[in-house]
């Protein structure tokens, strides 16, 4: 699977450069299928992300990816280095495991155009439901899931192995 999407940034002076030229680029990302050469880039991704604790060690991020029933799609910005990932298990109820999108590629769409790809593809595999963990702190992600139509089931005390609890979400699909 490999979709070619164009996305269109909202205009913004966050970076600083009020330069006309910055506003309204237009940035090419494509979403495919993981290769095993993506492994370390993908790792390194998900430790940038999320701090100790959190975060994936190596043997854990390559569990989840070749556990049966899974699937990991890649975004990849023009220059086809990684912006983002998704891993996803299938089943009745599909479950992501993680969702990792670089800083700097960040607010351009590329955890939406992730999320719904493994939706798509879940949908497509016979899954009825979507569910997913996240730390209670992370406001960010929780925004992001309650946008994309998540709802909190229940709470996981200490679910993280730093001790911090986590929101189980679940979305119909």
């Amino acid at each position: 699977m490999e979709k070619q999407v164009r996305i269109v940034p909202p205009a913004s002076r966050c970076s600083g450069d009020p330069s006309p030229h910055r506003y309204n680029v237009v940035v090419p990302f494509v979403i495919r299928d993981f290769k095993p050469e993506d492994f370390e880039p993908l790792w390194r991704i998900d430790q940038e992300c999320f701090p100790p604790g959190i975060s994936y060690s190596k043997p854990e991020l390559k569990s989840y990816i070749r556990r049966r029933g899974a699937f990991t799609l890649v975004a990849s910005d023009a220059e086809g280095k990684a912006a983002g990932f998704i891993v996803v298990h299938s089943g009745s109820t599909g479950h992501v495991i993680t969702i990792d999108v670089v800083a700097a590629a960040r607010r351009f769409g590329v955890g939406s155009l992730l999320m719904n790809a493994a939706e798509e593809r879940l949908r497509a595999a016979g899954s009825t439901a979507v569910g997913l963990e996240t730390s209670v702190d992370n406001l960010s992600a929780l925004s992001f899931y309650k946008r994309h139509g998540y709802n909190v089931i229940r709470t996981r005390p200490r679910y993280y192995s730093n001790g911090v609890d986590a929101l189980v979400m679940k979305k119909d699909l």
